[in-house]
């Protein structure tokens, strides 16, 4: 049974040729527009609400001392009043509900309303929405009214311009458009089209994805827990309908002044945004490298469409609600030599190969990028180039390619308390070279590709961790990845709703990374209705996902204190290439004091040969066999190529004495069974 998926990665390149199933925009609609199963009336009796708070759409309870420490509150449409109706749950990709946080929203026409209780105090919200694109892409814009406590209090501006992909990787923003790459395998027709006599005929638009976008508002006052905050769609409003995923609720403090600075004013620049700030911002930040002063941005809203090339400097706004650098997206007259097209704001190091950047500190604001579309050359991320001994702390980046992409080799750098939203692709990369560095506390929502990740190519990474960060519905590839290298660490992070052709958390010997060494440590880390369906293989993943693809995986990896909750279908994966399968394996991988609670198939499906040991791993509403141990396919009269070692304590009966070592218990694709919703242990 030959199942290939063969993408390559370079230079912030991923080809992507095995992509979940079409579904047409009409089907999309159709999901809101009452398809039996999928939409309901919510509430809309007339007593207040309780506010319900969630976290990645889950009791919070579930989740303790998992994921970022953020300064908001997040509370989910469906469990709020409305007189709209709920879409979902789905997990089919390529529909609004499987991007939804939680997998449910609430969709609104003109004239309906949602309305949250706020649970404390506060004086700025974030929306979670959806609305249509045009019929030719490029989006549109559509009007949401805020109220408070009854009282219209502003009108917000929604945008589709940022959501909005289709078609192959890497996408585009034209509905119409004919197969990127007409020679890829397609799912859709079982074919390769351009190799297809005759030629098949494909769906348009073809898969629509990216639906959602957030924007903040600042509502001019604070108001009180148990305040009503009412949105509604405008009567006559040009959005057929808008989708409200969840609300967050804040209280943001005045902001941080800085005297004894160099202040961007003082150097011409504009805080109103209406002139280009991009020189003044220089010379502040050449005045400040010779006198030793930090740099200081007073609250405002300051055009920058270049890269700000910074070294041996610090760089604090007044807060990220309070600072906001934003820059359009510019066409380059001709291509630089890294390939770019296009310039946009961003803060970039020097290259590593010029020596990189090193004592740079980056704080208190925001960045408004201008990305539209995916073009792999670009360099239009918000945070760039290499940073040696820097720090990266209470940033907001939105609207850029990637939000922070060092390119090393560089060491010691540190992001802290940031939030990165809506990227085109990754929200953050370490990539070539980067050791004992640091991303902690930070909150991932909507990425284009992989959340949080290390890229091992051409150079380890080392001695790297990824603790207590939250990352949210990626709509593709993983939660967190890791691509090789040696020593690194992913601890208590909290990863919710993947949508399409990755995991939770992926250990990946794939993009010509180098190899795994030493140890990899994954520990105290929570996973919620994770685990994909890959139409190309037509498999359902992990929430946790090891891949053997261009070598073995055989450095020692410790899995340690995880939480496995409402998996799609299996809890853990490991699975070689069928290209591959009889020269690459995955051993020494050690499992320890894990719970799985609710998987829609197996607690571990393997389809490599090498092994793993279990010990205290617990396991409940386990939807088919516990172990799906398939090897390397061969089915030898010795037993599967793949071995389970019970070192004891086992609960859940999914690991049963006659399935070990290596019984063949190969069901290639088992029966769903939906899990119950996670509760506590």
């Amino acid at each position: 049974m030959p199942w290939t998926m063969v993408p390559t990665r370079s230079s912030q390149r991923r080809r992507r040729s095995g992509v979940a199933g079409a579904i047409t925009l009409v089907t999309v609609l159709g999901v809101l527009t009452g398809a039996p199963g999928t939409v309901a009336a919510a509430p809309t009796d007339g007593t207040a609400a309780q506010p319900v708070v969630t976290r990645a759409a889950l009791d919070p309870g579930l989740v303790a001392g998992r994921g970022a420490r953020v300064d908001f509150l997040e509370q989910e449409a469906e469990n709020a009043r409305t007189d709209g109706q709920l879409i979902g749950p789905d997990r089919t990709a390529y529909t609004l509900p499987s991007e939804a946080s939680g997998r449910r929203a609430v969709r609104l026409t003109p004239g309906r309303w949602v309305e949250f209780v706020l649970p404390s105090p506060a004086n700025a919200i974030t929306v979670r929405y959806s609305i249509p694109d045009a019929p030719n892409g490029g989006g549109i814009t559509a009007p949401l009214d805020v109220a408070a406590n009854g009282k219209r209090i502003r009108t917000m501006t929604l945008t589709s311009q940022y959501s909005w992909l289709y078609n192959q990787y890497p996408f585009t923003n034209d509905p119409h458009a004919d197969l990127l790459h007409p020679d890829w395998w397609i799912t859709e027709c079982s074919c390769v089209p351009a190799h297809t006599t005759p030629y098949p005929t494909i769906t348009k638009p073809f898969r629509p994805s990216h639906f959602y976008e957030e924007q903040r508002l600042l509502l001019g006052r604070t108001y009180r827990a148990g305040d009503r905050i009412r949105l509604t769609v405008p009567v006559g409003s040009n959005a057929a309908w808008t989708v409200i995923d969840l609300l967050d609720s804040e209280l943001v403090g005045p902001p941080r002044v800085r005297l004894a600075a160099a202040n961007v004013l003082a150097f011409g620049a504009d805080p109103t945004g209406r002139r280009d700030s991009a020189p003044a911002l220089e010379r502040a930040i050449a005045v400040a490298r010779r006198t030793g002063l930090p740099v200081y941005l007073p609250p405002g809203t300051y055009q920058v469409n270049r890269h700000i090339i910074v070294d041996d400097v610090t760089i604090e706004g007044a807060g990220n609600w309070h600072t906001i650098l934003k820059g359009r997206e510019v066409a380059l007259p001709a291509p630089a030599p890294d390939g770019s097209v296009h310039t946009g704001v961003g803060f970039y190091g020097r290259d590593a190969a010029d020596g990189g950047s090193r004592n740079v500190h980056l704080s208190g604001f925001a960045v408004e990028g201008d990305v539209r579309e995916r073009i792999d050359t670009d360099q239009v991320n918000a945070i760039g180039g290499a940073m040696s001994d820097s720090t990266i702390d209470g940033l907001y980046l939105h609207h850029t390619k990637v939000g922070i992409w060092f390119d090393g080799p560089m060491r010691n750098v540190r992001v802290t308390d940031t939030i990165i939203v809506d990227q085109i692709a990754d929200a953050l990369n370490f990539h070539t070279g980067v050791t004992d560095s640091l991303v902690a506390n930070t909150f991932v929502r909507n990425t284009g590709d992989d959340g949080l990740a290390m890229w091992s190519e051409t150079v380890a990474n080392a001695r790297n961790t990824f603790t207590r960060n939250t990352v949210q519905s990626p709509v593709l590839a993983n939660g967190i990845a890791i691509y090789g290298g040696t020593d690194n660490t992913v601890s208590h992070n909290l990863i919710a709703d993947p949508v399409r052709e990755g995991s939770a958390i992926q250990v990946g010997a794939r993009f010509g990374a180098q190899p795994f060494t030493g140890h990899l440590w994954i520990t105290g880390n929570t996973t919620v209705r994770a685990g994909t369906y890959e139409l190309n293989w037509k498999i359902g993943l992990g929430a946790i996902w090891l891949y053997a693809l261009d070598r073995s995986i055989d450095a020692r990896v410790e899995v340690v204190g995880d939480a496995y909750l409402d998996n799609t279908y299996n809890a853990v994966m490991l699975v070689s290439e069928w290209a591959v399968k009889d020269l690459y394996s995955i051993n020494d991988v050690h499992f320890r004091d894990i719970r799985v609670d609710g998987t829609g198939t197996s607690v571990v499906s393997a389809r490599t040969a090498g092994s793993a040991s279990f010990a205290n791993v617990d396991a409940r509403n386990v939807g088919a066999v516990g172990v799906n141990n398939c090897g390397s396919f061969h089915f030898t009269p010795a037993g599967s190529e793949f071995r389970l070692t019970d070192l004891g304590g086992n609960d859940g009966g999914w690991l049963a004495p006659w399935m070990l070592p290596n019984t063949i218990t190969c069901d290639d694709r088992p029966p769903v069974v939906p899990p119950p919703p996670p509760s506590r242990w």
